[in-house]
Order: C-alpha cells, then structure tokens, then sequence
C-alpha cells in the first residue's frame, strides 16, 4: 500500500494529488461496469457490539475493527498471488539498512469522513497509541520485534519512515494498520494521557462523532437490537472499481442482534438475512432443502476447504486465591489428559455434522504447509488420561464416580464459553459428558460472550476464571503465530497472563523464542522450519488444548452480487469483499 522513495527525495513535499487506488477487476466475478451502487445489506451478530473504539476493542468482528478499518493499510495482499501491494502508500516502499528501514510515501488526496485529510500524523499517532499498555490495546505486540519497539517517523506529511529493531518477515503486514485520526485521537491522548482515549466512542457516541478512514462509518446504533453502518463517501474519493466507480457500492449494512445461531439460521432460511456462516452438515441440509423447495433464493457451496479459525480449551495458570486449581492448571500431566480426554471425532460428528477435521495444534488447518505431522498429538484416549491423572494421585473415586484426591477433594473445574454459540455449547457439552466417563466433573456454563473477553483478557495473579473455550481469527499466511497468543507477555497468552508478564516454563521461553526467530526469518523455507519446531514445542506444552474445526463452507442469498471468483475462494480471503459487494 505504500511507496518507498529514497530518503532524500522523500523529504521533498509533493503538490500533486495521488491516483485513486483501483480494485482489480479480477478481484471479483462481476464486471465492474454491472456493479450497482446503493441497498442495504442484512447481516447479523451473535453478541452485542461491545465498543466503538478502534483501540480498545478485543473481539473479531467488531465496527471499529473490521467495518470502520475495512479497506485500509499502507498494503494489502493480492488474492491472486498472496503479494503485497500498495493501497493507502502510493507505491511501494524504499528498503534499507539491512530490511529494517522502510520509507513509505502516503497516497495524498485521502480523507477521512469528517473531510480532514488523512497524513504521516495519523500512522504516528496510531502507532503511538497501540504501543502504549496503558490503553490496553489488542494490537499492542504487533508493534514489537523481539521485545523491542518498531518506531514510526513523519518526514513530511506524506512520507514515513519505519524502523524494525531486525528484519522482520511480517514487516509489511504490520505496517499495514488502520490509520485513526490524530485530531480526535491525539488530541484526547495530548490532553489527558491513555485514559482519555479508553474513554472515547462508547455505544452511546452519537454516530456524528465517529470519524473513520475506511469504506463504513456508523450509521445508528440500537443497544442488543441492530447496528446500521454507512457508506463513507469520503472513502469513495481515493477507492474505485475497474470502471472508475466510487466505492463501496452499497448504502448501508444492518446488523441484527440475535440470541444463539439457530436464530440466524431461521432469519437466513426466511429470506431475512443476506449472509450466514454455515456451521455443519444440518445447516446445508436445512439450506439446499430451502433452495430446492423455491422458498429461498440463494446460494450454496458446501466444503470449499479447511477453515481458517480453532476452537480450544485454555486453563488459567494465574489463581492464587486458589493454590490447589493453580498447581493443577500449571499440571502438564493435567492438560495431557484433558487433550486425551477430548473426544475430536465425536466433536465433529455430533457438531459439526461430520463436516470438519481434528485440531491439535495452533496453527489454521487452512494453513496446511505449515502444520508438522511429527508433532505429538494427545488424541481421545480415556485410559491415557485415567492414568495421567493417576500419577498426580488421582487414583480413587467417590460414590459419584468422580477422582478425588488424599484429602478427599473432588477433581473439578468449571469451564465457561458464550451462549448463543450452539457449536461451542456442543462442543463443552461433549468434552464435559467425556471428562466424567474419566472421572473428572467438568462444570460447563455458557456465559455473556463480552463478559467472557473480560475475563479472557484479565491480568494478573488471581484471574476470575477456571477454563475457557473460545476460538480465534485473523493471523496471516506469513507467519500464521499470533504475536499477542505466542509470546510471554501477549494480550492473547491466554493460560498465564500475570501483570509483569513474565514466562513460568522453559517450554514458554522456548516457544517465545522461536516465534521470534520466525518472525525475523525472511525466507520462507526456513521460516516454515521454524514453525515446525515452534508447534513441536507447543504440542508438547499443551497449554491450550485444541478442538475441532469447521470446514469452510459459503452460502449468500442470491439478491448479492460481487463475490471473487470461485477459484480464489478460501478461508483465509473468504469468499468476497464486502466493498465490492453490490446487490443485484
């Protein structure tokens, strides 16, 4: 997304306005000049939206992160080829001092919607922002190599310079964040410190007070009922189809609020939602015989491939106020036996209809080259871990039939997820039924999914919670590890999060250490080499013990045009840009 310009000539300042960015016409099936602006496309949410700021937003999915951000970065990656190309940047960068230099000029002619123009003064605010622990950011550790920080220069208005402490495989994926605007952002940050900005764009914003550089800005916004994006005209200035049309080509999103996935499935199946994510072999069932049946209009393409997100348990390393679950957690013995203990096939069976695939490691199954089949797995096996727990002293049960330890004392946890997910409700149900045919009481209990991220999140010595099972998305097909989940220290190292972040195990510090050796490793063989080693390590850890998959299936109601084309369908793209998404 950007250009890099030698040095010295990047200090010169330009008068002339940049060439819009352009969306390739083979980005989409449609012929750009067919495409149709204006409707409104109907999607829905699971959980209420939690916030409307950009940095201290947690949940994928969110408006500040995806629809506020969509269409932005100095460089976004080509579809076609997985190559980085210029976007926000006018062309790509000048690389020196060794890779760890990029000097980047700004597309000029950008705005936001409130009209100011977009400069270097809105990455170096970002930036600045998302470095700093006291506003808490999720994106925190992609601005760090190694521990140490990736600074970010103006040189002028439309120039930047970035500075990696070590070459950095990822460098272009990092530098390709959403720039937010220094006069609202800054100015707050200026004025009264990290606080300020944790206190802006609640839900109660007015939608005039939202100040976006992407394609949507909000529209309005009724508390567990429905969000309604808009299209940002602004965006439409420096971004157009193949033809030279504005983009996006849609008015508005709507989103509906709606209490478990079964809702949404009916609203799909009665024509009422545009979009849904199927979850197994009973949602196409349920589909194709709409479609057959003429009483709904849309389209269906079951198994397109692996999926790109996981679904896992995480066992909190940090409870001091209960010494006894803490050296349990810390247990590797334990999470051994409770991966035995998952029964994957079951999972996929029974939730997923047969549709699917085991998971024992963090890495996608999307991501396929990266995944070593030499890394141990801890496959469903009671007897395995009867006798894991066996060794910790877990050797008689009481009346109930559950493990008890010297003293008597049951052995329990309580495992929470968020309601309304009917696949992950499965899937705790299934590990739990599992978990008491071993002998171990698993006390299973949906709850609110942003009261959950809470939780997740907390640092400290005496976290609130026992075990989580969650899943996550994003990541990058670069080095498919999540700075913020590997790491000691990271916003997503789930299992041990204290407040000095510090490592427990060796095994930690080895996985740290190898995630940043990835990370810094330009070529890719090697890179992949690495990643190997770095699952071999995990694998045997277990710190979080993981799931089944989904396979990626797609589905979209037939008013809906502008989606790739078919051959560049996949997980981790998806299936279409909603920015040229039009409808029919």
């Amino acid at each position: 997304m950007k250009k890099a310009f030698a040095l010295a000539f990047a200090l010169m300042a330009s008068t002339s306005l940049a060439a819009p960015f352009v969306y390739p016409q083979a980005w989409s099936a449609d012929p750009a000049a067919s495409a149709k602006r204006g409707g409104e496309l109907r999607n829905w949410t699971l959980s209420d939206f939690k916030t409307l700021n950009p940095f201290t937003s947690k949940e994928s999915g969110s408006l500040p992160t995806t629809w506020f951000a969509a269409g932005t970065g100095l460089f976004t990656q080509d579809p076609t080829n997985d190559k980085f190309i210029p976007d926000m940047a006018e062309s790509m960068p000048v690389v020196s001092n060794g890779g760890k230099r990029f000097v980047v000029k700004i597309r000029q002619g950008m705005k936001f919607s409130d009209g100011q123009a977009i400069t270097a003064d809105d990455w170096v605010t970002t930036a600045t922002l998302h470095k700093d622990d006291k506003v808490g950011s999720n994106s925190r550790d992609s601005f760090f190599v190694a521990e140490k920080p990736i600074t970010v220069k103006k040189l002028d208005n439309y120039t930047l310079q970035f500075d990696f402490p070590s070459p950095s495989a990822t460098a272009y994926v990092t530098m390709s964040y959403t720039p937010w605007p220094d006069h609202v952002f800054g100015k707050a940050y200026r004025e009264g410190g990290a606080a300020a900005v944790t206190k802006m764009w609640g839900l109660s914003t007015p939608a005039s007070q939202i100040v976006v550089p992407g394609a949507y800005t909000l529209d309005s916004y009724q508390a567990g009922q429905r969000a309604v994006i808009k299209r940002n005209e602004r965006f439409g200035e420096w971004n157009v189809d193949a033809a030279g049309k504005p983009l996006p080509y849609l008015d508005k999103i709507s989103f509906r609020v709606l209490e478990n996935q079964n809702a949404a499935l009916a609203a799909y199946l009665a024509g009422q939602l545009d979009v849904y994510g199927a979850r197994g072999a009973d949602d196409l069932a349920q589909i194709k015989k709409a479609i057959d049946a003429g009483s709904l209009k849309a389209e269906l393409f079951p198994n397109v491939g692996p999926n790109s997100t996981s679904s896992w348990i995480t066992f909190n390393w940090n409870k001091s106020g209960d010494p006894a679950k803490q050296k349990l957690f810390r247990d590797v013995r334990f999470r051994r036996a409770m991966s035995h203990i998952a029964n994957r096939q079951a999972m996929i069976q029974l939730a997923l209809g047969g549709l699917g695939s085991e998971v024992y490691y963090s890495v996608y199954p999307v991501f396929k080259s990266w995944i070593s089949d030499s890394a141990p797995k801890y496959k469903y096996d009671l007897d395995a871990a009867r006798k894991l727990l066996a060794e910790m002293g877990y050797t008689k049960k009481n009346s109930e039939g559950y493990l008890v330890d010297s003293k008597g004392k049951v052995l329990e946890f309580t495992l929470n997820t968020n309601s309304g997910n009917t696949v992950r409700e499965q899937l705790g149900r299934i590990f739990a039924d599992d978990a008491k045919k071993a002998g171990v009481k698993v006390n299973f209990v949906p709850i609110n999914f942003n009261n959950l991220v809470d939780m997740l999140y907390e640092k400290g010595e005496n976290r609130k919670f026992d075990a989580i099972l969650l899943g996550l998305s994003g990541g990058d097909n670069i080095w498919p590890f999540g700075s913020n989940v590997v790491p000691c220290g990271g916003a997503l190292h789930s299992y041990n999060n204290p407040t000095n972040g510090k490592c427990l195990t060796p095994q930690e510090q080895l996985m740290t250490k190898l995630f940043y050796q990835g990370d810094q490793e330009v070529d890719m063989n090697k890179r992949i080499a690495i990643g190997k080693k770095l699952l071999d390590a995990e694998a045997a850890l277990q710190p979080v013990v993981y799931l089944a998959a989904t396979n990626y299936h797609v589905t979209f109601n037939s008013r809906l045009g502008g989606e790739m084309p078919r051959n560049l369908w996949d997980a981790y793209y998806g299936s279409r840009n909603f920015i040229q998404t039009y409808i029919k």
